[in-house]
């Protein structure tokens, strides 16, 4: 599965569906997130803003980010139709800025770039981040090419728990590690494996 990095292919994917992706928090951010207080959340790469809508229905102060337009629109309707606010910035991951040291939680969620394109999210995510806030990422990992179902094909772009902690070396780690997630597709149910990633600073 080839993951398209231009932001036209992206328009056009979000314009092909109601939602591509579901109105549900993904189930790690729910699982690892719903016992933080609430405070200020920045989501980079938030597509429809599942993720961003429910923080802000539990008290966050979220502002979503992502270079889709489209998405953005998308997002911004179903938060009005679930009563919450949320900011929506257009911008894209490889060259946007977020203010510095004003987030309590920043979430990276399923975004795949090449490891230079990563390394700079990785230290803009680090920076945005408030003394005691939380860093969350969940991706694919590279053994789900082998051993796992969907997602992106090139290892280039895909995470272990490694690689994501050798970008983290100010943080404390709470946790990193392969985990499952279960993929209902057509032909029945199968195994993905993910990386995740918690960490502190």
């Amino acid at each position: 599965m080839m993951v398209p990095m231009d932001q036209a292919e992206w328009d056009e994917r979000y314009a092909g569906a109601e939602l591509l992706w579901s109105a549900e928090p993904n189930r790690f951010v729910a699982e690892e997130l719903a016992s933080l207080p609430a405070g200020r959340a920045l989501d980079l790469g938030a597509g429809e803003g599942r993720n961003a809508i429910w923080l802000a229905g539990r008290g966050w102060k979220v502002t979503a980010v992502d270079f889709s337009a489209v998405a953005l629109e998308r997002g911004a309707a179903l938060a009005a139709r679930k009563g919450v606010s949320v900011e929506w910035v257009k911008a894209d991951l490889r060259t946007y800025e977020p203010a510095a040291a004003a987030y309590d939680l920043v979430l990276i969620v399923y975004m795949h770039f090449p490891r230079p394109d990563l390394s700079r999210m990785m230290a803009a995510a680090s920076s945005a981040r408030a003394p005691g806030g939380t860093l969350f990422i969940i991706g694919h990992d590279r053994e789900n090419i082998t051993r796992g179902y969907g997602g992106p094909q090139d290892p280039g772009r895909l995470y272990t728990p490694e690689l994501l902690t050798s970008e983290l070396k100010d943080l404390t780690i709470l946790r990193a590690e392969q985990v499952n997630r279960l993929v209902v597709a057509d032909d029945g149910e199968h195994q993905a494996v993910d990386t995740l990633v918690r960490a502190r600073r």
